[in-house]
């Protein structure tokens, strides 16, 4: 714990600069100011009297923050009433983060609204002299977020999958990636192979990209979530069966090979007061 600042412990107030309405259910919040995020760190956003959230940063530039988030509950709904102006509680930013090296060719595979983190690695590593390969999957073409934002960004080749066909390829956006490393696998001449995968979506595609990455023997970086409470490893909440690791601290980021040591990994999860709740089609 020693390693996370006092400051970035407490929360601050941050006004929301601009709104950006994503889609019907998504909003993405620019906010005054910087908290020094790296790709795949979280927040805590705060309401006084509703509650606190753990959500992703969607970008940080050091001069301006954003977040984008769905609304889906009692917390997420009354953030979304907030205007342009409005004072919103930050206080981080926590856990781990994507790592890569310059000039690797690297996947970026985004479920849902896991596109917004997935963008803020996108900007970074192409700045590094990276080529990416961006998949980015919804059930239809109305919840696709960050695309334009994908597209300009140089060095990006952009895939797309839809559950029910509405725009690219019809399935999965793990069917993608599979096709993608199936047809230049690593050792391969005349292909350039991919050096790393990094995910951010539902926990049942992390796992289907573990268990693909593994197959492949190609190193791959997961962000999975868990109830988060404190931020900073003390409440206990997040700790994952076996490993005992807490993913508020050495989360959410994870390297593949921790990640197929966590039991509970595509099974289960724990709610606020530790109860498990399994997963839709483990």
């Amino acid at each position: 714990m020693s390693h996370i600042e006092l400051q970035s412990r407490l929360p601050r107030t941050y006004h929301i600069k601009e709104i950006k309405q994503e889609t019907e259910m998504v909003r993405t919040y620019t906010f005054d100011g910087s908290l020094g995020a790296k790709p795949g760190q979280f927040v805590m956003v705060w309401l006084p009297g509703v509650d606190e959230v753990p959500m992703s940063v969607a970008y940080d530039d050091g001069a301006e923050t954003k977040i984008t988030f769905f609304n889906v509950g009692d917390m997420t709904a009354e953030l979304a009433t907030c205007k342009v102006g409005d004072l919103v509680g930050l206080r981080g930013p926590f856990g781990t983060c994507y790592e890569w090296k310059p000039g690797q060719h690297i996947a970026l595979v985004a479920g849902g609204y896991g596109a917004a983190p997935m963008y803020f690695v996108a900007k970074e590593t192409v700045g590094h002299g990276c080529t990416l390969e961006v998949i980015v999957g919804a059930r239809g073409e109305e919840h696709l977020l960050y695309l334009e934002e994908l597209e300009a960004l140089p060095h990006v080749s952009l895939h797309i999958a839809t559950n029910d066909g509405s725009v690219g390829y019809k399935g999965f956006n793990t069917d993608v990636l599979q096709k993608m490393l199936d047809s230049c696998p690593v050792g391969a001449d005349g292909c350039s192979p991919i050096d790393q995968v990094f995910a951010c979506g539902p926990e049942m595609m992390l796992k289907k990209i573990s268990e693909i990455t593994a197959a492949h023997k190609i190193p791959s970086q997961l962000s999975l979530e868990r109830y988060m409470k404190c931020g900073y490893g003390l409440c206990g909440n997040c700790v994952v069966d076996p490993l005992g690791i807490r993913l508020c601290t050495d989360g959410p980021v994870i390297k593949n090979d921790v990640c197929v040591k966590i039991e509970e990994f595509g099974k289960y999860h724990r709610d606020g007061v530790g109860r498990k709740h399994e997963f839709k089609g483990s």
